[in-house]
């Protein structure tokens, strides 16, 4: 009896000793090697109460600052993830949606994305990236949402950048929304309109 609970014992263990190779793995994504987390996969974290600063600098313009703790609401695969200790830098563009319901009171939800600039392991004084490189990391990634503006219509370009869509044809030109040359051409009807009420 004993040797078979032993062995349902090792059993049991044996997912998480996988998912911890697995976690710790190389894997590739469009050519870029990365360990950790599968592309597609997801934490969920619970954040203690915190305290958000807002300081206001034009009339539409907020700096904001956030300390907080967050906790995983499950539990790590025993063995994976990186040693206590690791940094990291995120730049973090996201919708704040709120809604006021007393004088005090508001919900708020917030919706968007989170981009690696660098991180620093545990022990080391350094960061992966110097600062200048961390800069240019931020400005290629803003440089990608911009771009995605322009290609979809308004909407919800937050999660248009969840699943990116290849735009390229055949011939190698980037294809813009039918929106766009929809609006295009109406444009240039009126355009030709306005010419003719001209000449008359």
């Amino acid at each position: 009896m004993a040797a078979k609970s032993s062995s349902a014992r090792r059993s049991t263990k044996e997912p998480k000793s996988d998912l911890a190779v697995s976690y710790n793995e190389f894997k590739e994504y469009e050519g870029q090697r990365y360990t950790g987390m599968k592309i597609g996969r997801s934490h969920k974290w619970r954040y203690d109460p915190g305290e958000w600063k807002e300081t206001k600098i034009t009339p539409d313009l907020w700096r904001i600052g956030y300390a907080v703790s967050k906790r995983r609401a499950g539990r790590a695969p025993e063995g994976s993830g990186v040693p206590v200790g690791t940094e990291y830098h995120w730049y973090i563009l996201a919708h704040q949606n709120v809604t006021k319901h007393s004088a005090n009171d508001y919900t708020t939800s917030l919706t968007g994305l989170k981009f690696k600039i660098a991180h620093k392991r545990a022990g080391s004084e350094k960061w992966s990236a110097t600062p200048r490189t961390q800069r240019k990391r931020m400005i290629k990634f803003l440089e990608s949402v911009i771009a995605d503006l322009e290609r979809y219509d308004a909407g919800d370009l937050i999660g248009a950048r969840s699943k990116p869509a290849s735009t390229e044809t055949r011939t190698g030109r980037t294809r813009r929304p039918a929106t766009t040359r929809l609006s295009g051409q109406r444009h240039a009807r009126r355009a030709t309109r306005a010419r003719r009420v001209q000449r008359a």
